[in-house]
């Protein structure tokens, strides 16, 4: 697989015009769109797909590209000025870009999160009440899941994790009550404590929202394997209930205290997947740069050892308009799986996480990304995108995405197969007609960057919706008109973006009570036989925010975030602009000094 390559596409049919419905575990690819919108036709009748994952049936491998790719980046152009929204718009007044913080002022970037913050304005408000009508619209009583595509009943993990975004958001944006909020997680809940596991492990990478039952891509009753990074992705959001609602965490942890991760974590701290081959179960690595940290941090919020999947190398990059790109250097050839550069594992890790290491426990510094190089990452993956509308005109904010019609789904690639801007569907065939403004990757660079490019972004897509069904895939950047489906992925993480604008970072660490999840089984040898975490105890130090230096990008390579070098020797970001800050790059301590100056050992007592 590459970065979220994981239940594949579900390409299923649906009604008697046989239509396919693709099941993505991700969500939707950008789309550039034009000045004014066509009057779309009628909406198709929705295509069924969970999305959480690449189009593919297989989680493990893509060929390469069958077809001649997009053209070659431009390379490093001056950066012309963002115009400002067009005229007419009802936004609030445009955002000024953001100056990169002086010296003196690090200790307000780090206590004000990154990008926009404030109550909800009414229009924000009413985009919030339009995406949760998705998810009364998509909603199935009798399992507590929702429609990963509009009335089609399938689901992934990754879809579902989304729905637990819509979920949360709509709670604390009080657009629901807590009955409401607690019938609809509690029936959830139960409802994943009860699946029935792929070859009795993990979750199977697709299910029906109307029975519960694990089916195969055409959601005939049966399975395809499991998917880590929709996994991953389920963990990030199991873990952000549990902390926000204390009394739902021992329904939690028993649902995944079933689950055997024995093939999954590998003891080098890599994630695999599984697919079945000719009816045999073939364990694959999954994920690239991107997807694959996103989905680590997941495990390594439950405890598990990630390093290697946490870890950013082969690390690689591009330079596509004067912006060095980060990308995977793990060639497609040889391994079989894309390394696609796409938008949302970036604007997840940040809404959701801060872009904090996973033993950050830390609620006071929402401006400090304690996992540095994730910031300065996705400010590229931002700011990339925001040149290439300065030197074209075409607006970009490109995510995988669904498409009405074949393919069904699109990576919609800043950079994949050694070229910028490649539009490829699940057989690597490009398809440049298909790339569009992805509204989940608009709205979410809206939330983490103020500028008045994302300023014209909202304006672009923030009234594409019907108000009893949600927020459209995005617009096609040629013209044609808005993607008329919608989708779980979409607007769950268009109310995350939300709620990020009001709340900040959504995990907040407030569950301090005992949890099942560390004392289950403590006299028996199910956790060693489920590779379970065995419980760590509780430190006193004077410095927990991360449990180990984090590997990877130098200080040195942080050319738009201001580098934080923490005790333990990690390098954390904040105060992220859109112009290199041009610093020179702090000195590292040796972490082991620094905390043996800063932790000192207690006196010993004399017997």
């Amino acid at each position: 697989m590459t970065r979220r390559l994981t239940s594949a596409a579900i390409l299923a049919l649906a009604g008697s015009a046989s239509l396919a419905v693709v099941l993505t575990i991700t969500g939707a690819v950008p789309a550039v769109s034009q000045p004014a919108l066509p009057q779309p036709a009628a909406p198709a009748a929705p295509a069924a797909q969970p999305a959480a994952a690449a189009p593919a049936p297989s989680t493990a491998t893509l060929a390469p590209a069958a077809t001649a790719p997009a053209p070659p980046a431009v390379a490093a152009p001056a950066a012309a000025p963002v115009p400002a929204a067009p005229a007419g718009a009802t936004a609030p007044t445009p955002a000024q870009p953001q100056p990169a913080a002086a010296p003196g002022d690090l200790n307000a970037a780090m206590a004000r999160p990154f990008g926009r913050h404030g109550p909800l304005t009414e229009r924000e408000r009413a985009m919030a009440e339009t995406a949760w009508q998705y998810f009364v619209k998509s909603y199935q009583p009798d399992t507590g899941l929702v429609n990963a595509v509009g009335s089609y009943p399938s689901t992934t993990l990754w879809d579902t994790g989304s729905y637990i975004s819509a979920l949360v958001a709509a709670r604390e944006l009080r657009l629901i009550d807590k009955r409401e909020f607690d019938l609809r997680a509690n029936l959830l809940i139960k409802t994943l404590r009860n699946l029935d596991l792929f070859r009795g492990e993990m979750p199977n990478k697709v299910y029906n929202t109307k029975t519960g039952q694990k089916v195969d891509y055409a959601n005939k009753p049966g399975e395809v394997g499991h998917s880590v990074l929709d996994i991953g992705r389920m963990l990030v959001w199991l873990k952000i209930l549990k902390e926000r609602y204390p009394y739902l965490a021992p329904g939690i942890d028993a649902t995944v205290l079933r689950w055997n991760f024995c093939n999954t974590v590998k003891p080098d701290g890599s994630l695999f997947g599984s697919v079945l081959s000719k009816g045999e179960t073939r364990y694959v690595q999954e994920g690239r740069l991107g997807y694959e940290q996103y989905a680590a941090k997941g495990f390594e919020l439950w405890g598990f050892g990630s390093a290697a999947a946490l870890s950013p190398d082969p690390l690689e990059y591009t330079e596509i308009f004067g912006v060095r790109v980060p990308i995977d250097g793990r060639d497609p050839r040889i391994f079989g799986n894309m390394n696609y550069v796409l938008t949302e594992s970036y604007l997840l890790d940040g809404l959701e996480l801060g872009w904090k290491l996973p033993g950050d426990m830390s609620n006071d510094t929402p401006g400090l990304a304690t996992q540095g190089w994730r910031a300065e990452f996705a400010n590229r993956i931002y700011l990339v995108q925001q040149r290439r509308f300065e030197e074209t005109g075409i607006m970009t904010a490109r995510s995988e995405h669904q498409v009405d019609g074949a393919p069904f789904f699109v990576y919609d690639s800043i950079w994949a197969n050694g070229f910028a801007w490649s539009t490829l569907d699940p057989s690597d065939v490009y398809r440049p007609e298909r790339a569009a403004i992805a509204a989940k990757a608009a709205i979410g660079m809206w939330a983490l960057w103020e500028t008045p490019y994302t300023d014209l972004l909202m304006e672009a897509v923030g009234d594409l919706s019907t108000e009893d069904g949600g927020f459209y895939e995005g617009l096609y950047e040629n013209g044609n008109g808005y993607i008329p489906l919608q989708t779980a992925n979409n607007n769950g993480i268009i109310l995350a973006a939300l709620l990020y604008k009001e709340q900040g970072p959504i995990l907040q660490h407030l569950n301090t009570n005992t949890q099942v999840w560390d004392t289950a089984f403590t006299h028996q040898d199910t956790r060693a036989n489920r590779c379970l975490p065995q419980p760590k105890p509780v430190q006193a130090c004077c410095n927990c925010q991360a449990a180990a230096p984090e590997p990877g990008v130098p200080a040195a390579d942080f050319l738009y975030c201001r580098p934080v070098v923490q005790a333990d020797g990690s390098i954390a970001a904040t105060a992220c602009g859109l112009e290199p800050h041009g610093l020179p790059a702090p000195v590292t301590v040796a972490a082991a000094a620094t905390t043996a100056q800063m932790c000192p050992l207690p006196p010993r007592v004399q017997p």
